[in-house]
């Protein structure tokens, strides 16, 4: 059963979060004038953003919710990833000054390649392509059954999200956010791209993971009652962290456009 006082302390997670850590408080402390200039004041919005941003990473992939995501519930795995594509991924963006990214964003041998990555559609595109492609039952259980996998699905999750993000979160002005009018279609064109995975998981007649078919029942959902309310958890709170992104969006692009009137 489940040991609710173990948190991971793997030194491959607790010291890349260390090292992340580590590197983020060198750039923005001792190298901060040379990468921003004189003067620069420290970036704390950014820093407690930032931080905050490992601290979620590591509640996910951490804490006891990581033993019953992996051998329990579907949900509680839903719920696993949710965090590492909404709040972590979120706060890791805007932890990020421009000059911090600047080395990289505006590296002549990387700036071809990244602006690619970062156009809308192609951020659309990855996004969509990874989560729905890890969702397939025979890769899905894989992660499940060897944890090396499981770690590279996180990491291709965790990476497919900041993409998702960046047309909208940007802090690099070589890479720029895009434009609020195109914010909002890009949103919706996700969420209709999103669409067929929710619809797969949620409405399907069979249960599509044998590890959650099989797993002891912690709680008193059926192994089809966790896949529906694992299926609805991914759609409602994806619609409704994009709605408020879209709401936002619309907002600014109406006081923009007031501005320009006045």
């Amino acid at each position: 059963m489940i040991d609710w006082t173990h948190w991971h302390n793997e030194p491959f997670l607790v010291g890349g979060l260390i090292i992340l850590g580590w590197l983020y408080a060198l750039a923005a402390g001792p190298l901060r004038e040379r990468l921003a200039g004189p003067g620069t004041p420290y970036p704390r919005r950014h820093a407690i953003s930032f931080y905050g941003a490992l601290a979620v990473f590591y509640l996910a992939v951490g804490s006891p919710l990581d033993q019953i995501s992996e051998r329990f519930l579907l949900s509680a795995h839903m719920l696993q990833h949710q965090l590492m594509i909404y709040p972590a991924a979120i706060l890791f963006l805007l932890g990020l000054p421009d000059w911090m990214v600047r080395p990289v964003t505006a590296h002549p041998h990387l700036h071809g390649v990244l602006r690619l990555l970062t156009r809308p559609v192609m951020c659309g595109l990855i996004f969509v392509i990874v989560v729905s492609s890890w969702h397939a039952p025979l890769l899905y259980d894989w992660a499940l059954q060897n944890r090396q996998i499981h770690i590279l699905e996180h990491f291709m999750f965790f990476g497919a999200a900041l993409l998702y993000w960046w047309p909208l979160l940007s802090p690099s002005r070589e890479l720029p956010p895009t434009s609020h009018a195109w914010r909002m279609l890009y949103l919706l064109a996700v969420e209709i791209g999103m669409t067929p995975l929710f619809a797969y998981i949620t409405f399907s007649r069979d249960i599509l993971y044998p590890t959650y078919e099989y797993a002891p029942r912690l709680t008193w959902l059926t192994p089809a009652d966790d896949q529906l309310l694992a299926g609805s958890m991914m759609k409602l709170i994806g619609f409704t962290v994009a709605m408020i992104a879209f709401g936002i969006s619309f907002y600014r692009w109406y006081q923009l456009t007031e501005k320009k009137r006045d």
